[in-house]
């Protein structure tokens, strides 16, 4: 950013509406005895297009909005409705980029009847389900002016009405990070599993071949011991000697 351009902007800046609220923290917003502070994420209910999710994850670190393919069908949208979206995006499964289905802008809405704020975000549509139903990250955080705080789970933003506090979901967070678990234990297996195809593919059918049982060898008494019988008429008690020793 060159700021000897950008001079107007900065000492006679665009100012976003209620901007002026002032927002902080205090030990007031410790609102329960969370374990293992710093562990689990930030998981909200916020509504979507006038339809309420309760597995909304705030995401600070993402550069992207995202709605997952399996949110479609509850907002009734189909993939008809959305714009093309033409790059890909990494982070969401491990080690691996995606191709979303396309992108489409909906309204998004914290708090009740009585103290909300409402919002238009674009989302990117991820073409695979995801243990959320969407991920708010840094573009709808900006515009919405939030202000996450991990240690108390609670997400703070200004409103015409002064500032809305919202806290996090600790059930919904525990039970979405155990699913996480289960979809990258799985998604990992299945590459290994297409690894494990690959190889076999770039393996000559002659390495590929199972060889055949050998024959089973007969059972070849040794000419140099003999067995006799200890008690005569009794089989059943016998003993190896050399088969060189005299009779005697």
């Amino acid at each position: 950013m060159n700021v000897a351009k950008n001079d107007n902007l900065l000492t006679d800046p665009r100012l976003p509406p209620w901007s002026h609220r002032e927002i902080y923290f205090s030990r007031k917003d410790q609102w329960a005895a969370i374990p293992e502070p710093g562990r689990f994420p930030l998981v909200l209910d916020p509504c979507i297009n006038k339809v309420q999710f309760d597995r909304v994850l705030i995401d600070g670190g993402s550069s992207i909005d995202i709605l997952f393919k399996n949110s479609l069908p509850a907002l009734k949208i189909a993939q008809a409705d959305l714009k093309p979206y033409e790059a890909q995006f990494w982070g969401v499964l491990p080690g691996q980029s995606s191709t979303p289905l396309g992108q489409i802008t909906l309204p998004v809405q914290f708090g009740t009847p009585d103290h909300f704020r409402t919002d238009y975000v674009n989302f990117v549509v991820a073409d695979f389900d995801g243990t959320y139903h969407a991920i708010l990250g840094r573009p709808s955080l900006t515009k919405f002016m939030a202000i996450p705080h991990y240690r108390y789970l609670v997400l703070k933003m200004p409103t015409e009405k002064g500032v809305l506090t919202l806290r996090g979901n600790v059930y919904a967070a525990y039970t979405c990070e155990d699913d996480s678990f289960k979809i990258a234990e799985a998604h990992d297996l299945s590459i290994r599993m297409a690894e494990t195809m690959l190889d076999a593919k770039k393996t000559s059918a002659d390495h590929l071949e199972i060889p055949e049982l050998e024959a089973p060898r007969k059972n070849i008494k040794s000419k140099e011991h003999k067995v006799i019988q200890l008690v005569d008429g009794d089989p059943s008690k016998t003993a190896l000697i050399g088969a060189n020793l005299d009779p005697k």
